[in-house]
């Protein structure tokens, strides 16, 4: 068997710290091979290894057969390995052909031959079906869009093997089957995948064979058609992992979160919330349920301070908190799971001692007359490490170094510890895999039983259902139906999150569909 890429015994060090161990990974011409693992488990740490970015401390590489020395991208890229990073690598205000020939660019007559470059991006594109315009700017399209501009890139150098890291993690459903049917025409192309995911269904979708990674050690690699998402899911975190998360009825009390008829516009003055009506009561979780772009990011932004609000109120806890600024919202008692755990979660470049106190370290007793207390900055900080199972290197590591799944796991842990009396968790679990997502949802629960009020939002119906008590969904600004989670279905939400009203559904043999006449994507 001829394999395009070999990595065998592969070590590679941190200081003290063993982030892989003696792996081996074998990719067969035009497979689609996935790598499965924890977040922290060295997956993406053995692909920046194979992309040039670390050179390991053991173990050898092999291309078509061949030992090579990757000792930086540049040598990937000419044996035509390209990367799909988790977070993109894109200039914001570049259109998407500077993009993809930064630092390649072609010249004609010493000038930078941008319609020469843009023509060429453009027929890659029609062949991939990606359907990307080259003259568009990256600040104007979609984040699956520019995931494509990523996925074009590496085709632009020429890459027969593609990776891709955490390549769904940011990515609406539709999004997902789109990339699902790139990735199956890139290997009709003639092309090889290695996916990194811990998404077991996508694995099961899309890939041919699946290499296990715990805890930096290689587990074994095994065929897709020969296993199932309950055994990868014990392979990948060393014991059974339940699907479905147990929990008492709600019992749910007074209102803490009241939102009355909020409009909110976005920079460009274009109403994203229209007249929306919402309600949290103490004790239960509701869960908002709709496709990505219809006015979450702007709620969200808007009742935590982040937006401002052109009309309507929020009240929490009896206290009209509209237009107040962040940290007096967050005050009122309010914890907040960011969408953008970059954006608005971590700073960086700090350590993950000092974001464990980003909210609290002006308080006592972490800081008392202004001075910080830096052993108790310390002390909290391993107290959440090791609550929430972040894996680091420890308190004085920066927040930058952490993998995506354990920066979101020191958010979580963060928001909640401080107790909120309103938690609002956005796509709380996006980066993590099945035993933190396990995890996660039975820290929202125990929160909801003690008392607290949950608004989580979420773009997987699964979350969705297993989650919430109630469900209510966003369409166009609007909250369009509020349903209690015993008594719907993915079917009924997915109708509703499409716009359409309980009216035009009607049930036939069990399913939820649309009465004659009413088959309209859209109200």
């Amino acid at each position: 068997m001829e394999y395009v890429i070999e990595m065998l015994g592969i070590r590679k060090e941190f200081g003290k710290f063993v982030a892989n161990n003696n792996i081996n990974l074998q990719l067969k011409k035009g497979e689609i091979h996935a790598l499965l693992g924890e977040n922290g488990a060295g997956k993406s740490t053995l692909m920046n290894i194979l992309f040039g970015l670390y050179q390991p401390e053991a173990g050898e590489i092999r291309v078509h057969g061949k030992k090579v020395n990757i000792s930086n991208p540049n040598i990937a890229n000419n044996l035509g390995i390209g990367m799909v990073h988790q977070h993109f690598m894109l200039v914001e205000n570049f259109t998407v052909t500077e993009n993809i020939i930064l630092g390649n660019e072609p010249k004609k007559r010493g000038v930078i031959d941008i319609v020469g470059a843009a023509k060429k991006v453009e027929e890659i594109s029609k062949l991939y079906g990606l359907n990307v315009d080259p003259y568009a700017k990256i600040e104007d399209i979609s984040v699956g869009m520019q995931q494509r501009v990523e996925i074009l890139k590496t085709l632009y150098r020429g890459a027969e093997i593609l990776i891709f890291d955490e390549p769904t993690a940011s990515l609406t459903p539709q999004e997902i089957s789109e990339l699902i049917q790139i990735m199956k025409k890139l290997i009709e192309e003639d092309k090889s995948i290695i996916i990194i995911t811990h998404k077991l269904q996508e694995i099961m979708d899309v890939s041919d064979r699946v290499t296990v990674i715990r805890k930096g050690e290689g587990i074994g690699t095994v065929n897709t058609s020969e296993t199932n998402p309950e055994e990868l899911a014990t392979l990948m975190v060393g014991r059974q992992v339940s699907f479905k998360t147990e929990k008492v009825p709600a019992n749910p009390k007074d209102e803490v979160l009241k939102i009355e008829e909020l409009v909110v516009e976005d920079a460009r003055g274009i109403e994203k919330v229209k007249k929306l009506n919402l309600s949290v009561r103490r004790g239960e979780i509701v869960g908002l349920a709709g496709i990505d772009g219809n006015g979450q990011s702007e709620l969200i932004e808007a009742i935590t301070g982040l937006q401002k609000v052109k009309s309507g109120n929020i009240t929490i806890n009896n206290e009209n908190v509209t237009n107040k600024k962040p940290r007096e919202i967050t005050e009122t008692g309010i914890g907040h799971i960011p969408q953008d755990r970059h954006k608005h979660g971590l700073v960086l470049d700090f350590t993950v001692g000092y974001n464990a106190v980003l909210q609290t370290y002006y308080q006592k007793p972490i800081s008392k007359k202004g001075i910080m207390d830096f052993k108790l900055i310390s002390k909290k900080a391993r107290e959440l490490i090791e609550a929430y199972d972040v894996r680091t290197q420890g308190e004085h590591a920066l927040a930058r170094s952490l993998s995506g799944g354990n920066q979101q796991k020191l958010i979580i842990g963060r928001e909640i510890d401080r107790d909120p009396e309103l938690l609002i968790a956005a796509l709380p679990t996006r980066g993590l895999d099945v035993g933190a997502i396990e995890f996660i949802h039975k820290r929202l629960i125990e929160q909801r039983d003690r008392g607290k009020a949950v608004l989580l939002i979420s773009f997987e119906l699964d979350e969705i259902m297993n989650v919430s008590d109630r469900i209510a969904v966003i369409y166009d600004g609007q909250i369009i139906d509020v349903v209690n989670q015993n008594e719907t279905d993915e079917q009924e939400l997915g109708l509703l999150m499409a716009g359409h009203s309980k009216d035009e559904m009607v049930t036939v043999d069990d399913e939820v569909i649309l009465k004659e006449g009413d088959n309209h994507d859209v109200k």
